[in-house]
């Protein structure tokens, strides 16, 4: 029988598999007012540099979104990473 996580354990499985949160802005042109900019900002989980996840978000909009992209900008870390994480020998005590 398979466990399927939901929620943060599955966020940190991923982040394990190599993701990083991404934040992305979509600037786009409005379909009925082509000369106003609008902005859809949010955040996922995603691989740098080649972002597969954002790549077929913007393949969707591209097919299904009338607004026209005019640019997007992203933002993306690595929440774990090797520097994050060390060995420390001897014992702690909390009193």
């Amino acid at each position: 029988m398979a466990v399927r996580t939901v929620g943060s354990d599955s966020d940190f499985l991923r982040q394990l598999e190599g993701y990083g949160l991404s934040t992305i802005e979509v600037h786009y042109f409005l379909p009925d007012h082509p000369a106003l900019l609008q902005l859809f900002a949010f955040q996922q989980y995603d691989i740098a540099p080649k972002f597969p996840v954002l790549r077929d978000f913007l393949d969707y909009w591209r097919r299904e979104i009338e607004g026209p992209l005019h640019s997007v900008r992203v933002a993306h870390k690595h929440l774990i990473g090797p520097q994050e994480w060390r060995a420390v020998d001897g014992i702690i005590s909390i009193h």
